[in-house]
């Protein structure tokens, strides 16, 4: 009866091949197959941790024919992108860091409270915000996420709440000369702080529901009665 040798074969020093015989690596298309067979390792860690060192001269090694550099580029790679996949699986699990939200408060023309556009130059008016005009170039002013809850979608500082909670305008609207909030709270109350009339208007208690404490100069001596006591027609000059 043969007797087979059991113990281990020592790694003998590789033979000096010229390039045309230097083995082909190990193909990595026949995988699938190589797995699917009956007996075969039953994974790719299987078919390339024979391969190490270690392994090359293991009886029936599955790798037959790859070179030592193969091998390691192989396994070096596979362990890559299992940390990258880890790291991709990690963040989705746990969620991204949010982002440092952008601060788009800026003065447009008037003294007004305003909305800054990506190029950080542009300055939109408050009350052209979420009016399905692009004033921005790339339309951010124009965003679902932020025209589609109005006014809870809007930042702070471009909303204000007349007395009525049910009511609110743009924050440039606020001290304009219009009773924009239907109280005149936009215009008379504490939290407006609205400076007296300006040099184009002309102070008085209005008999027009359009206006709170001033009416335009442009008004006086139409021959038409905008103040209470009269003083558009006989004192105020436009």
């Amino acid at each position: 009866m043969r007797r087979y040798l059991t113990s281990p074969v020592p790694c003998a020093e590789p033979p000096k091949m010229s390039p045309s015989q230097l083995p082909m690596p190990f193909p990595l298309q026949n995988t699938p197959a190589l797995l699917s067979t009956p007996g075969s390792p039953r994974s790719l860690s299987q078919v390339l941790l024979p391969c190490l060192p270690t392994d090359c001269c293991r009886p029936g090694s599955a790798c037959v024919g790859c070179t030592q550099r193969c091998v390691c580029i192989c396994a070096v790679a596979l362990l890559v992108l299992a940390a990258v996949a880890a790291v991709v699986g990690l963040a989705v699990t746990l969620g991204l860091p949010p982002r440092t939200p952008v601060n788009r408060f800026c003065v447009a023309s008037n003294n007004q409270t305003g909305f800054l556009c990506d190029d950080r130059v542009t300055c939109v008016p408050a009350s052209q915000v979420c009016n399905r005009i692009r004033n921005c170039r790339n339309g951010e002013d124009e965003q679902e996420k932020l025209c589609d809850d109005l006014p809870s979608s809007l930042p702070g500082y471009l909303v204000f709440r007349c007395s009525n909670p049910t009511y609110w305008i743009y924050a440039d609207q606020r001290c304009n000369g219009m009773n924009d909030c239907g109280d005149c709270s936009d215009e008379m109350e504490s939290l407006a702080a609205c400076p007296p009339c300006g040099s184009e208007w002309w102070s008085c208690t209005p008999v027009l529901y359009e206006y709170c404490t001033c009416i335009p100069k442009r008004l006086c001596r139409d021959n038409i009665q905008h103040c209470a006591s009269w003083s558009d027609e006989y004192i105020c000059k436009p």
